[in-house]
């Protein structure tokens, strides 16, 4: 059976005092209460006390007494009775999605929205970041959460590249595409493996307006590959394809340096899209692809050998982060709007 998520009660803690003086292990304390390892660590923790022996030897002990004693204290500090206690359910809901799926707490919300799912009572975001922190939640800490760092202002400090773009600069790039209104913008990068074991690597490409993101496992980090990608793109979209990818914003790595590979003319001289390259060291220019990157760290961090990952593993990760509900989108996907936009080219 599995865990449950509720708050222990005096007879619990009858039944922990006595399993501890029998010598049971926290572990399976545990998997008899059906709770999770951690809350067994912390309770142990709320009643210990020393006991003073026969022999005036000291032992350290757990008390039932002692620790519903010290949860009734923090229950009056605390205020008013969990909203989230109330209904198991969701709790169970919010638990999963974060957990188990690596939805952030907002994007947990978000899905129950978009699938209109009803609860006996509802938490606001605040509160369920709150509850995160407090440990409420018996596989949900804080360590669930994305790293959060501080912001810093950003200056266009351009340095001197090592060695000349392949093609045009974001410079030349139009003014219009920096408002993300139009779709079929679409920014690229790669993503490396494990250092020194990894030869295979990932070409991601992420679309300005919706976000929605392709990812390629490729055979390896060259300029060959990311050509190899947009030719099968190419392929699948036929004459759809320019006005599918009209424009694509990379960085100076080697592996986009065949501009004339990526663009490819046509008999008649017409390219099929249009490749920009980035200032040296401003990846804030390619934003978009950038958190997307770290959203794919969710699922696979940084360390990972891609040789031992299956397309399949890739395709699941890639439907993943497009049916992520989105909070810019008012908890609408990438995938939904996505088909929106194709709705009208095809």
């Amino acid at each position: 059976m599995g865990r449950i998520f509720r708050q222990l009660t005096i007879t619990d803690r009858r039944k922990i005092e006595k399993m501890y003086l029998s010598g049971e292990k926290a572990k399976d304390m545990a998997d008899t209460l059906r709770v999770n390892v951690s809350t067994i660590y912390r309770e142990l923790k709320r009643g210990r006390y020393m006991h003073r022996n026969s022999d005036w030897t000291e032992t350290e002990r757990y008390s039932a007494d002692i620790a519903e004693e010290k949860y009734q204290e923090n229950l009056k500090a605390k205020g008013p009775v969990l909203k989230i206690g109330k209904d198991i359910d969701l709790a169970n809901y919010i638990e999963e999605k974060i957990a188990d799926d690596g939805y952030s707490p907002e994007a947990a919300l978000l899905d129950i929205k978009r699938k209109n799912l009803t609860f006996s009572v509802t938490i606001t975001k605040q509160t369920l970041y709150k509850y995160i922190y407090d440990g409420i939640f018996m596989r949900v800490t804080a360590d669930n959460l994305a790293i959060k760092r501080k912001r810093k202002s950003y200056h266009k400090i351009y340095r001197k590249a090592k060695r000349a773009a392949a093609g045009t600069s974001i410079e030349q790039r139009p003014a219009d595409i920096d408002t993300r209104e139009e779709f079929g913008h679409w920014e690229m990068d790669s993503v490396m493996g494990q250092q020194g074991k990894s030869k295979n690597a990932l070409v991601v490409l992420t679309e300005r307006k919706t976000r929605y993101e392709k990812i390629f496992k490729v055979k390896d980090h060259t300029a060959a590959s990311v050509v190899k990608c947009i030719n099968s793109l190419h392929r699948k979209w036929g004459r759809l394809f320019s006005d599918i990818f009209k424009t694509i914003t990379v960085d100076n790595g080697t592996e986009f340096a065949d501009c004339e590979g990526i663009e490819k003319k046509d008999k008649k001289g017409k390219k099929r899209t249009e490749v920009y390259y980035c200032h040296p060291y401003c990846s804030a220019e390619r934003g978009s692809n950038e958190n997307q990157n770290r959203m794919i760290r969710r699922h696979i961090p940084k360390g990972t050998n891609f040789d031992r990952k299956t397309k399949k593993d890739i395709q699941k990760v890639e439907d993943w982060l497009n049916n992520y509900p989105r909070p810019m989108f008012g908890g609408r996907s990438s995938q939904q709007l996505y088909e929106e936009e194709m709705r009208l080219i095809i």
